[in-house]
């Protein structure tokens, strides 16, 4: 049966009640992990957030904790060089993960870092989510596309979040959302809604911090 992908509608008060609640706590950092070794015991809902260098996650993640420097923001693509664990609340993982693609670093250490991006995704058991970032602006390129096949070979479920909605005018946007369902949905792994972000205006923050509330 062909899967029929949506853009995520805003969701009921009660789920965007206990959005706000999660994300409202206290959200803290753990550590930074190096090698898959260093990885904390999986015994938490863990949430990883991923996408190519400079797609704009730092700043994400900082607008759904109303944090403005819990996670490192860099006009620097590939600054994040770890896995870096955050405790949301009692029960939380939220995890930043090195963005993949182009870096302005060495080549071994580039390598380094992508191996170690690329076991955790498809080697973590309370992993239950990836949320895949995609420049609106650029679609998803050809390493977007490597890592959803990644993901779906391990069976790890991906949610693609389009970043830097803010922009595009309404029909660029709707015509790079078209282009990318059907890059994407040839993944059996791809979860069937695509959600619309702008960390500058705020665009899809709220439905974000829902959609990651009701993960179980």
């Amino acid at each position: 049966m062909d899967m029929q992908f949506t853009l995520a509608e805003r969701p009921d008060a009660e789920a965007l009640e206990k959005g706000r609640l999660l994300f409202a706590g206290n959200t803290d950092f753990l550590k930074g992990v190096v090698a898959m070794s260093g990885l904390p015991d999986p015994d938490r809902i863990e949430v990883c957030f991923a996408g190519r260098s400079n797609v704009g996650k730092s700043s994400l993640i900082n607008a759904l904790t109303g944090r403005k420097a819990l996670a490192r923001t860099s006009n620097t693509p590939g600054r994040t060089q770890e896995i870096n664990f955050f405790t949301m609340g009692p029960e939380h993982y939220l995890v930043d993960v090195p963005g993949y693609g182009f870096a302005n670093a060495p080549v071994a250490v580039v390598e380094k870092w992508q191996r170690l991006l690329k076991s955790y995704l498809s080697g973590r058991p309370s992993l239950r989510r990836v949320f895949l970032l995609i420049d609106s602006r650029h679609g998803p390129k050809k390493v977007d596309l490597e890592i959803m096949d990644l993901l779906s070979k391990s069976a790890v479920t991906f949610q693609v979040v389009m970043t830097k909605c803010d922009k595009l005018r309404a029909e660029e946007l709707d015509k790079v959302i078209d282009r990318t369902i059907e890059a994407i949905r040839k993944y059996p792994a791809a979860y069937p809604e695509l959600v619309k972000t702008s960390s500058a205006k705020g665009e899809g923050v709220e439905t974000l911090r829902a959609i990651v509330a009701g993960i179980v």
